[in-house]
């Protein structure tokens, strides 16, 4: 069957669209909302009885439904100290680097994902703010003795840069809000960086990392008695609000984006690059090939190929009449 290509019909590669946003912009962003975050949990401290009563009513609920794993766990925690030394380590520091690792994996590898990451982390964030200003809750490690929990943050300090003020640096207590414990955002981050892991890590060790990463976070908030097992589901909830509210957020944000008046005429529009009109020869010079052929034949359009029906004398009479 005839075939001929031509230059002009084959399909031209689209140009890659830019799903990356600029680097300093997301920083400029993320650092404003954290530091309204941290802000915010220092305002939001509460009456110290009011979080006491809080934490109190929280122990008492656990008991009841046999959910209280925090003793065991703390009483582990504080005998052994091969776990109780590197559970406070992971308190005081995983949080700071593998959430931001993880946020910057996901801008340089997935750029297409890496927005609706960013909106869950931060409304999840925010929501985890309205909890610690409407529900002040004073952690086990600051009740009474009587309870029975050691702050092993305490008890290790020696060993790291924190001192008997929860993660922070020695002197610089007062820089942080103690009570704000209900929900935990260090299980609630954990199960951020878990499913994104699971969701877009290649290899199946690495997606098994973010399965035990919020598991071993939440053992560890207990274990150093920082967070109540409920603090804990609190911090899943959180985090299951943000997922469902981050598409209608980056929808509403999109429309007020529409709205202001420097982005009414929306975006530019994306132009294909110009392609330079010139003849390109065809391919097959003109020749035919046909299904039998191994090689392209000398035969062109123009010159209908000869019948084997009719005489090779007859052809040879017509040639000599068409001379004469």
């Amino acid at each position: 069957m005839p075939y001929s290509a031509s230059a002009e019909t084959r399909p031209h590669p689209r140009p890659r669209l830019r799903l990356r946003p600029r680097w300093w912009a997301e920083l400029v962003l993320i650092v404003a909302v954290y530091a309204a975050y941290s802000a915010g949990r220092l305002l939001a401290r509460g009456d110290v009885s009011t979080a006491v009563d809080h934490g109190l009513a929280i122990l008492r609920i656990e008991k009841a439904l046999r959910l209280n794993a925090e003793h065991p766990l703390n009483r582990l925690f504080t005998s052994t100290p091969a776990l109780g030394i590197p559970a406070d380590f992971a308190y005081a520091s995983l949080h700071y680097l593998v959430t931001p690792a993880i946020l910057v994996w996901i801008f340089r590898s997935r750029p297409a994902r890496y927005r609706a990451a960013r909106t869950w982390l931060m409304l999840s964030t925010l929501l985890g703010l309205i909890g610690f200003t409407l529900l002040p809750t004073c952690p086990p490690r600051l009740l009474e003795a009587g309870h029975g929990f050691v702050d092993t943050m305490a008890q290790y300090s020696s060993y790291g840069w924190w001192g008997a003020q929860a993660s922070a640096p020695r002197g610089l207590g007062g820089m942080t809000n103690q009570y704000a414990a209900m929900p935990s955002l260090h299980v609630g981050w954990a199960v951020w960086c878990g499913v994104l892991l699971w969701r877009h890590a290649r290899t199946p060790f690495v997606r098994w990392v973010g399965v035990a990463y919020p598991v071993v976070i939440t053992i560890v908030v207990m274990g150093t008695a920082n967070h109540y097992f409920l603090d804990a589901v609190a911090g899943v909830v959180v985090m299951g609000a943000g997922a469902l509210l981050t598409r209608p957020a980056m929808r509403l944000a999109d429309r007020l984006w529409a709205a202001l008046p420097f982005a009414a005429a929306g975006p530019p529009a994306l132009s294909l690059p110009s392609i330079p009109s010139r003849e390109t020869p065809i391919v097959s010079g003109g020749c035919d090939t046909s299904a039998g052929d191994r090689f392209p034949g000398q035969r062109t359009r123009t010159s209908a190929p000869s019948s084997p029906s009719v005489p090779a004398a007859s052809t040879a009479d017509d040639a000599a009449a068409t001379a004469r």
